[in-house]
């Protein structure tokens, strides 16, 4: 029989995986329900297309200045009063962003984007310090609750608001109810003692690797893939295909749900360097066609190769974020290498990602047609690929530091 002593960490130890679990479910739902009800969003306030990109953009810019500075921070606070402080501030950009008018939606979402920022770079650490036992099975789990939430985010954004009162805003701001349950769980943790100093030493950031750059390219080709469909697929599949809001919502899910499935296929597809650098130039291939067949559907019989379409870009870019994510550790010589390689891929990979939303909005503005995104997503495909030869190299970035 196991004693107080014993069973207390346990107990502390089950509570943290619950609270970790919590905010993995807010890295991506507060941004996944945006595309579903764009539309409504434009037409309550007015934003035009390329505005409209703008504010999908926000957290991917946010992403990309806050994530340099993470490890700093981090380093002063500790790394779980970090997250904590992030998943605090997540819940007060939805509540901002609850409000009427244009300037509390913008500045809720780049609050978000900035606590996303915080906890992208971060949940990765805690699970490597407080579940090094378990660092596979911990890091597959909170992926898949960050997918499926995001999915069910993006499937739900418009039934909710339709029988919600205060529609789509009310529709995004619930949420934030994982983030706020996840700080009430954790903040008794740290008056305990459990989320103390970072503890280690900070690596320079690796600017003159080329290897460095190749992860943080393929982190960016990747992203920019991903956010520009998570803000324009069901706009794109209600013009060229003829779907129902409803139905245009629910492929985002197809969308994720097919990259949760890619998730658990990716461990039995890398065993070792060689088979890691064909799946990441495999998976990139994926989406290439993928993204080939939404070209394709248009008219009334597009819905079975919009489908299809959808169904190949999500298994290959739920398999490209794992191994984009796995990059900035496999590459990096230890832990604080890998935690400097995060900031770098993920400042300037989402900087590059950023432009996509805003970029594609543009373009469908300037040409009345989504062809243009489309090949300008076929584009960052191909140089996924093209970054996924060298960065999955069997080589680990070295710093002076």
């Amino acid at each position: 029989m196991s004693t107080p002593a014993a069973a207390s960490p346990r107990r502390t130890g089950a509570l943290l995986l619950v609270a970790l679990l919590l905010a993995a479910a807010s890295m991506r739902s507060p941004l996944t329900g945006v595309g579903p009800v764009l539309g409504a969003v434009s037409a309550d306030t007015g934003l035009g297309a390329a505005a409209a990109g703008l504010l999908t953009s926000l957290p991917l810019i946010a992403f990309a200045v806050v994530s340099g500075v993470v490890p700093r921070v981090a380093g002063r606070l500790g790394v779980q009063p970090t997250v904590v402080t992030a998943l605090v501030v997540l819940v007060a950009g939805a509540a901002l962003r609850w409000v009427p008018g244009t300037a509390p939606l913008f500045a809720g979402t780049a609050l978000i984007g900035v606590a996303i920022a915080v906890t992208n770079v971060l949940l990765p650490v805690v699970v490597r310090t407080a579940f090094a036992t378990r660092l596979a099975l911990v890091t597959s789990g909170y992926l898949v609750v960050m997918q499926l939430a995001g999915g069910a985010a993006s499937g739900t954004a418009v039934p909710l608001s339709t029988h919600l009162p205060g529609g789509w805003r009310t529709a995004l701001a619930v949420w934030a109810l994982p983030a706020l349950a996840a700080a009430v769980l954790w903040a008794p943790l740290l008056r305990a003692g459990r989320g103390g100093p970072a503890g280690a030493r900070r690596a320079p950031v690796p600017w003159r690797s080329p290897l460095a750059w190749a992860v943080t390219a393929h982190m960016g080709a990747q992203s920019l893939v991903f956010y520009c469909l998570l803000t324009w697929l069901p706009t794109l599949l209600r013009e060229r295909a003829g779907l129902d809001p409803v139905a245009a919502g629910w492929q985002l899910t197809l969308l994720q749900a097919a990259g949760v499935t890619a998730s658990f296929l990716v461990p039995a597809l890398t065993r070792g360097p060689a088979a890691t650098r064909r799946t990441m130039v495999g998976v990139a291939l994926v989406e290439l066609g993928g993204i080939a067949l939404l070209l394709a559907a248009t008219g009334p019989d597009a819905a079975v190769p919009a489908t299809a379409g959808v169904a190949l870009v999500g298994l290959g870019g739920g398999a490209a974020l794992v191994l984009a994510l796995a990059a900035t550790a496999s590459r990096a010589a230890d832990a604080a290498g890998a935690v400097a390689l995060s900031g770098m891929a993920q400042s300037a990979g989402y900087l590059v990602a950023a432009a996509g939303p805003v970029l594609a909005g543009a373009l469908h503005a300037a040409t009345g047609s989504w062809a243009a995104p489309l090949v300008l997503v076929a584009v960052a495909a191909t140089a996924q690929a093209v970054a996924a030869r060298r960065a999955g190299a069997d080589e680990v970035v070295r710093t002076a530091g």
